[in-house]
């Protein structure tokens, strides 16, 4: 398989020691997919001599079968550029160079392939010389050390002592009982002497210090006051480059450390209100630093890490200080500087310019420009689907949709809702029904089965399609990559997002549909119809919407009229005898079957009959539709009104359809009122009384008191007193009401 990259050289920027046991198993996996042999695989894993086995490789090789998602190239392609490794991409075969290149998997989109974390191009990077200081005071190094980054009453961790294991000195637990304070005033009075003061040290180990305060007791992570800095150290780089591209990187650095050996200790300013946010900080901040070839050590990422001790001397070399307060001034604006300098935004242009930029061409004639989005709404079982065909093949082969003239270009169809064998046999069927030319073909990419959301589908699509030169792409149907609740409008503004991104990376159009709400939609405008947020309606450059029309009784014998009437014309003709025949012949079935009669023969006759019932349950099978349009690059088109003739829709070319008026689309005036119910107010008060004396009425007795009923009412007593005397089962005695004897009823 042919590769863009070497990927050998890619691999001497990754490290098999560092890596999982998924990841190097994933290189395995891009390796044999890219044709290389196991023996490239073996090599590079012999960098890990703790775990390389002989023959382990060639065991995994042969059980690698490949699968319908391959790992590739571009994830050892990717490793190797996020470790600082930089490359172009190779010329295309036959000479010249390409504007674009194909996509990884992972390669992110709309950055022209830079990582949003990129700040420093590594070739360019000049390295900057790191002098050792010229008037040597250890006691002033430690001093202003201990003065930038703790206050006086601040608990420090130190270490002096250590001892050796595998041919390294590792520190001991070391001191953590002073203050900043404390030590300055003895380092100030010791005359250089650090020993003195914090106690000899190993000349050939040095000594180290913690960055942040602790609080007395001990010195872990959990004995840490304040998560104020973060130490960033790697030796992979020169200690000149080091310096450089901490510098170009613009990190806040409280105070910048020369390690004695082959590193620079930054300081960084973290200023984290709880571990969970130190974590997270120091995260994105290594992250930053691997993105722009500086590797960090990840086992200093705890906050209670030793660093090494400015003012020592480690075998012949001394530890020092080599800057203090460089870079930005604290966490928060440096994080703003890198994600400002990675926006990737246009500058702002002005307006008067003479020299226009050309306006995209149209690639649906008074509907869509070439590059830009449309949404295709209607109802379920509307046809949409057969329509987006129909505008594939229509712009495949340049040639009108629905009367709008199309631009002419390859199309790539993403089918994600039919099997294969059905989208293809749609496909051949609506080129039949729309007699369409057979010069070019439209690509189509079947998922059914293989959907993914839309922002994992992008980068693929993007990928496969690069080098395409697509005119357009159409997504049908959108729901089955929705990502996120289509009601809620910052959820959908991130999901199309995507289509721009696709519009962006290919230079093509974007067209999807999408479905209406639920209930009637007549009187809703064509912009409200289409489910979920309103993002939909206002995200799309032009918004083409469906809606059903219904076929009345009267309009359903028009057109099967028509049909038979069409059905024998055509018999005629097909006979040449269709000049014989009046026109006024033609009008009605019955004329123009008796027309028919006279002019055929009896076999040529009894074929009529056949193709006129046929043609009559066409007619009647079609459904009746009109599409409006919400455009923002042309002004609104009149209503286009069409008949879904299975497969395929057609122009209402007669006119039949241009007064029906969808349901519930009718005028204020023209709508029947609701006839209001006339409420019964009487009842409603005789069944609030009954209501009101049988709660009152707790020791079932025959009367009840009036306070009770208006307190359990809170109507006034002259209310009360006038529903007693509407109500014929009931009356008043003195404070009580009574209930009426039947005699007194009847």
């Amino acid at each position: 398989m042919e590769t863009r990259y070497d990927l050998r050289e890619a691999l001497t920027y990754i490290n098999p020691a560092e890596a999982t046991y998924n990841e190097w198993l994933a290189t395995g996996m891009a390796l044999k997919d890219a044709g290389y042999p196991v023996s490239v695989w073996e090599d590079w894993s012999r960098g890990d001599p703790a775990r390389f086995h002989p023959g382990e490789c060639t065991r995994k090789w042969e059980s690698f079968k490949g699968s319908v998602v391959p790992v590739t190239a571009g994830t050892i392609v990717q490793a190797a550029r996020s470790r600082g490794w930089q490359t172009a991409p190779p010329p295309i075969a036959g000479g010249g160079s390409s504007t674009g290149h194909e996509l990884g998997w992972d390669d992110l989109i709309g950055l022209g392939n830079r990582d949003p974390m990129g700040v420093v191009d590594m070739n360019w990077l000049q390295g900057r010389e790191v002098p050792e200081p010229a008037d040597w005071s250890p006691s002033r190094q430690l001093i202003e050390y201990l003065r930038v980054l703790f206050r006086d009453t601040d608990y420090v961790g130190y270490c002096t002592r250590s001892f050796e294991k595998d041919g390294r000195f590792c520190p001991t637990k070391g001191c953590f009982d002073r203050t900043a304070g404390e030590l300055i005033e003895k380092l100030t009075a010791c005359g250089d002497d650090l020993g003195a003061v914090l106690g000899d040290w190993n000349p050939e180990a040095g000594a180290w210090i913690r960055f942040n305060p602790l609080d007395g007791k001990d010195c872990r992570d959990e004995n840490v006051t304040a998560y104020r800095y973060a130490l960033l150290e790697s030796d992979e780089l020169p200690i000149e480059t080091q310096n450089a591209l901490l510098r170009e990187l613009e990190l806040p650095i409280a105070a910048l450390v020369h390690s004695g050996d082959k590193s620079l200790h930054a300081i960084v300013r973290i200023d984290a209100a709880d571990g969970k946010e130190y974590r997270r900080r120091v995260d994105y901040l290594y992250e930053v630093c691997r993105k722009n070839g500086l590797k960090p050590d990840k086992n200093n990422r705890n906050p209670s890490r030793l660093s090494r001790m400015p003012g020592v001397t480690r075998k012949g070399r001394k530890q020092f200080l080599v800057d203090t307060n460089i870079g930005k001034a604290s966490w928060e604006e440096w994080r703003e500087w890198i994600e400002s300098v990675n926006d990737d935004l246009p500058d702002p242009e002005d307006e008067l310019q003479t020299d226009l930029p050309p306006l995209a061409p149209a690639l649906i004639e008074n509907v869509l420009r070439q590059g830009h989005k449309m949404l295709l709404a209607g109802p379920s079982k509307a046809g949409k689907s057969y329509a987006l065909i129909e505008l594939a093949v229509c712009i495949a082969e340049g040639v009108p949709w629905l009367g709008f003239p199309c631009a002419c270009g390859k199309v790539l169809y993403v089918n994600l809702e039919l099997d294969r064998a059905s989208c293809l046999h749609r496909f051949r069927d609506v080129r039949q029904a729309m007699r369409a030319p057979s010069r070019r073909s439209v690509d189509i990419w079947n998922l059914r089965g293989h959907s993914i959301p839309m922002d994992q589908l992008a980068p693929k699509l993007i990928r496969r399609c690069l080098k395409k030169n697509y005119l357009a792409v159409i997504i049908d149907p959108i729901y089955k990559v929705l990502t996120g609740d289509e009601n809620s409008a910052d959820q959908m503004a991130r999901f199309c997002n995507q289509f721009d991104k696709v519009c962006t990376e290919l230079g093509c159009a974007v067209i999807y549909c999408h479905h209406h709400s639920k209930g009637s939609q007549g009187s809703k405008r064509s912009m409200d119809r289409a489910s979920g947020s309103g993002v939909f309606a206002r995200d799309p450059d032009a918004l083409l919407d469906l809606i059903e029309l219904p076929v009345t009784e009267a309009l359903q014998k028009q057109e099967s009229n028509n049909a038979a009437c069409q059905a024998c014309a055509s018999a005629l003709k097909e006979a040449g005898k269709l000049d014989e025949a009046s026109w006024d012949a033609l009008c009605s079935e019955n004329a123009a079957l008796s027309a028919c009669k006279a002019l055929l023969s009896p076999r040529e006759y009894d074929a009529l009959q056949e193709a006129v019932k046929a043609a009559k349950r066409a007619a009647e099978a079609r459904t009746a539709w009109r599409i409006e349009g919400t455009l923002r690059e042309f002004p609104k088109f009149p209503a286009v009104n069409l008949w879904f003739d299975y497969p395929v829709h057609r122009l209402d070319d007669s006119g039949a359809l241009g007064d029906v008026t969808p349901d519930g689309d009718a005028p204020a005036w023209q709508r029947p009122k609701k006839e209001k119910k006339p409420k019964n107010k009487k009842k409603e008060r005789m069944d609030a009384l009954e209501n009101a004396i049988a709660v009152c009425n707790l020791d079932e007795a025959e009367n009840v008191s009036i306070q009770a009923v208006m307190d359990y009412t809170g109507k006034t007593k002259a209310t009360i007193k006038n529903w007693v005397e509407e109500h014929p089962g009931y009356t008043i005695q003195g404070s009580m009401i009574i209930k009426k004897s039947k005699e007194d009823t009847a």
